[in-house]
């Protein structure tokens, strides 16, 4: 089966930065697009960035100027930098593989920004 693994996140000060990764193993032989979500407490889940296979990004209004998404197509990763952090972008963030069928999520990875 497809597995989508999260790393990188914790706990940080306001104005500091984290890294987030997502690698994808298993039987994916196309992959449209990558992106990353995110789900604050009492909100609902919302897309933070993402990138097709040709490069284009889309970005949150809120994390714009803010974040980077990048994505390896060779390797089936998406990365997310994220910088100039603020205690608003506390959330788990989710990792999501668009592919000709269906899409695929993984398991969250919490993002707490806190002094």
């Amino acid at each position: 089966q497809v597995q989508l693994v999260e790393s990188g996140g914790g706990l940080v000060q306001p104005g500091g930065s984290l890294r987030l990764s997502c690698a994808a193993s298993g039987s994916i032989f196309s992959i449209y697009a990558m992106g990353w979500y995110r789900q604050a407490p009492g909100k609902q889940r919302e897309l933070v960035a993402s990138i097709i296979r040709g490069g284009d990004t889309n970005y949150a209004d809120s994390v714009k100027g803010r974040f980077t998404i990048s994505r390896d197509n060779a390797k089936n990763t998406v990365s997310l930098q994220m910088n100039s952090l603020k205690p608003e972008d506390t959330a788990v963030y989710y990792c999501n593989v668009q592919g000709p069928i269906r899409a695929y999520w993984g398991q969250g990875t919490q993002v707490i920004v806190s002094s």
